[in-house]
């Protein structure tokens, strides 16, 4: 008996121990050998026009120098014109020349060139898009190619082994390994940041090259690396889920169709949290909501929480244009809401991004007009006239006041900023001086610690913010 349960515990722990035990591949060559034919290196050359009045020296000769005159030909004789080049990695998706990279890689380019191995390739611009900074081209040829797959980024795990193959400082294919450092990663490089972190190294002109699992397939793109100098560690890449999504439509269309839900959003602070009766920080703040957007004819407001969109948890404020974007347009969603300390529930169709008049950012022009001190909040405030209306292209009824300086003291002095216009308190209407003066100090009687603004910050966009005052 005691023989059989030696076996059995020996087995046991064979078992545990091959669970947990996954080394490393004993060689990448043929993972690499099986690749590399996939992976091609991309130059560009642009034309750079420089300013014929510049002085291409780092100083100035004084006036009635010598050297002024000796020089002067030597300046005049600098080209008005000149060719940059520049270097990065791609793949090959297609077996008839569809070729994917970074957009920064080619941007502005007038020539693109595509080497495959020792052949090159002219190659057009099928289509870009530069929120994800994904480009997609076509060599011109007949030639057919070795394509690669994408695989399912999504599940990739922390610790896997990672293989990133490219073009780094021009060396040509040029194969790394290492593993997925972390995932989710967004380090405000583009507008839906999501990167996998690889420890793979990565250099310049690694962008647009694969990130590869050790089955052979893309699970990512190497955009960029953390500090100038090369690659210390830390690389980032996009994951092929969201990218491929992108680039089918770019093949498809030459151009993206990204989901639009017509609100612009931010974080739900702590203190916001507290004001509504949440139990947690959460979801996505409306600050405001587009006319004729597909939120304003779904009845979403200002103010409101979004917790869910089309059934998918909205954790933080950067997850729903990720989530809103990859959604296909005129699909009909559903949007769970935390509105006046409930929850709700809206449908509606979603529009598109690109036709959408948001899309384009607008500048807008500040003016100063007559001021008066609010004691309590140590700032100093004047009312929304026509004139502001008319400059920032405001709602034609905007009612509210504008900050025109804040105090060091002013418990606003981080959160709010001169032109700032505030046009709630505690959600209650801010018309002029005098009620921001009267509601304010109503709150500071009663002994409450925060204080929820409604304001249109100096970008002309609506925000809420939540204070401690107490």
């Amino acid at each position: 008996m005691k023989q059989i349960q030696k076996i059995f515990l020996f087995f046991i722990i064979i078992n545990i121990t091959s669970a947990y035990s996954k080394s490393a591949p004993d060689s990448f060559a043929d993972l690499a050998e099986q690749l590399m034919p996939s992976v091609v290196n991309i130059s560009t050359t642009q034309t750079i026009k420089t300013n014929p009045n510049s002085n291409p020296f780092p100083f100035k000769f004084p006036p009635g120098s010598p050297f002024g005159e000796m020089f002067k030909d030597f300046e005049n004789q600098q080209p008005k014109e000149r060719k940059a080049s520049a270097l990065g990695s791609g793949f090959i998706i297609k077996e008839d020349g569809i070729v994917i990279t970074n957009n920064h890689v080619i941007a502005n380019a007038e020539d693109i060139l595509v080497r495959v191995g020792d052949k090159e390739y002219k190659a057009k611009l099928v289509g870009t898009d530069p929120y994800m900074d994904v480009a997609v081209l076509k060599m011109e040829t007949n030639d057919k190619f070795k394509p690669v797959k994408f695989g399912d980024s999504d599940t990739a795990r922390v610790g896997d082994w990672a293989v990133a193959i490219g073009n780094p400082f021009g060396l040509g294919g040029t194969v790394t390994a290492g593993i997925i450092s972390a995932r989710n990663r967004d380090i405000n490089l583009t507008r839906y940041d999501d990167f996998i972190q690889t420890d793979a190294s990565i250099n310049q002109g690694n962008s647009g090259g694969p990130l590869f699992n050790l089955k052979g397939e893309v699970i990512g793109i190497n955009t960029a690396i953390l500090g100038q100098s090369g690659s210390i560690g830390i690389g980032f890449a996009i994951p092929a889920n969201a990218a491929s999504n992108v680039i089918d439509q770019l093949v498809e269309f030459g151009e993206t169709k990204r989901g639009w839900l017509g609100v612009r959003i931010q974080e739900v602070t702590k203190e916001i949290a507290e004001v509504e009766k949440l139990k947690k920080p959460q979801g996505a703040l409306v600050a405001s909501v587009g006319e004729k957007s597909p939120a304003d004819k779904a009845g979403v407001k200002a103010g409101d929480i979004i917790l869910e969109f089309d059934g998918k948890k909205i954790d933080t404020m950067r997850k729903l244009p990720k989530v809103v974007a990859n959604t296909k347009v005129g699909k009909s969603v559903q949007l769970k809401i935390w509105r006046n300390k409930k929850s709700i529930t809206k449908t509606l169709t979603l529009g598109r991004l690109e036709s959408s008049e948001e899309f384009k950012e607008k500048e807008i022009k500040t003016v100063k007009k007559k001021e008066e001190v609010i004691k309590s909040l140590k700032i100093s405030v004047r009312e929304v006239n026509e004139e502001d209306i008319s400059s920032r292209n405001l709602n034609k009824n905007t009612k509210g006041v504008v900050i025109t300086n804040i105090e060091n003291k002013s418990p606003l002095v981080s959160v709010l900023s001169v032109n700032d216009i505030i046009i709630e308190v505690q959600k209650n209407p801010v018309k002029n001086s005098s009620d921001l003066k009267n509601i304010v100090d109503g709150i500071f009687k009663k002994g409450e610690k925060t204080l929820l603004l409604t304001v249109i910050n100096k970008n002309n966009r609506r925000r809420y913010l939540g204070v401690k005052i107490n």
